[in-house]
């Protein structure tokens, strides 16, 4: 933004659109969230977010940097409960199930809703290690046999088997970035969930690196729901078929992708994708 009166402008503007425009909703819903309200102590961070996510899609969450992005996508398995002053209210629903029942085991929900962080994060053990540090929790195997299989498995669903089939006893951290991020996309994979999340996947990764990772998201979208939270306006139109945009912590405007970078419905969408502000 350019100056406050533009900034006044923008939040006026906002104010005066109190529902979303678009498709939030979907008939082949995985993910079902409706009125959801996130607060950081006093400071509301997300406001009356109501938005389905499709069995088998992927859905591209963009906005400016501060908009509600990653806090509503941390509220998809839970990773906000990890924050002592942060509040989620409203109805969260995977496969029609309230995840945040008093009864949901947040652990047994992240390993159905599986997210990949911004900066690769592999454990400090060897490759075979990251991947299968899940399934042992989870106890997914019953024998060292069924363990390599899956570990095996991971890897080649990350693009990544080829590369460090010599080598599994080495180091998870000494891959180069954009293999370190697909080490953690295996450890993902492993332990079988339904949805990945991904908080910024390829921001910290060189342009390679990132068309790997954006190939690997389109490969597995064909097994997975996935949601994605990219800046990169581009990265979303490559790998999305519906996007979402967000504006001080609300849902302005959701549609198929081509139809939110070609024709967006509201004023707040249109500025922010021909680069008016943000």
């Amino acid at each position: 933004m350019s100056n406050q009166t533009d900034k006044a402008t923008l939040a006026s503007m906002h104010a005066d659109h109190g529902t979303t425009v678009g498709q939030p909703f979907c008939d082949n819903a995985k993910l079902s969230t409706r009125n959801v309200d996130v607060y950081y102590a006093d400071n509301q961070a997300i406001h009356d977010v109501s938005l389905d996510i499709g069995r088998n899609e992927v859905i591209a969450l963009i906005g400016p940097s501060g908009c509600g992005k990653s806090t509503y996508l941390r509220c998809l398995n839970r990773m906000n409960d990890t924050i002592d002053i942060c509040k989620v209210t409203g109805q969260l629903l995977l496969d029609g199930q309230n995840i945040y029942a008093k009864n949901q085991d947040p652990v047994l929900l992240r390993a159905r809703v599986g997210m990949v962080f911004q900066k690769p994060n592999p454990f400090p053990k060897s490759i075979y290690d990251n991947v299968a540090y899940g399934p042992r929790i989870h106890g997914l195997t019953s024998n060292k046999a069924e363990l390599d299989d899956l570990v095996e498995e991971s890897l080649i669903k990350a693009g990544l088997f080829k590369e460090v089939k010599d080598r599994l006893e080495a180091p998870g951290t000494g891959l180069s970035g954009g293999q370190q991020q697909r080490l953690c996309i295996a450890r993902t994979i492993a332990v079988q969930p339904e949805v990945i999340l991904m908080d910024e996947p390829a921001s910290a990764l060189d342009p390679i690196a990132t068309a790997i990772i954006e190939e690997l998201i389109s490969e597995l979208r064909k097994n997975y729901t996935i949601v994605i939270v990219t800046h990169s306006m581009q990265q979303a139109a490559r790998v999305s078929q519906r996007t979402a945009y967000f504006h001080l912590g609300k849902l302005i405007e959701v549609g198929e992708t081509n139809q939110i970078f070609t024709n967006p419905k509201h004023e707040l969408t249109e500025k922010y994708i021909t680069g008016r502000f943000g």
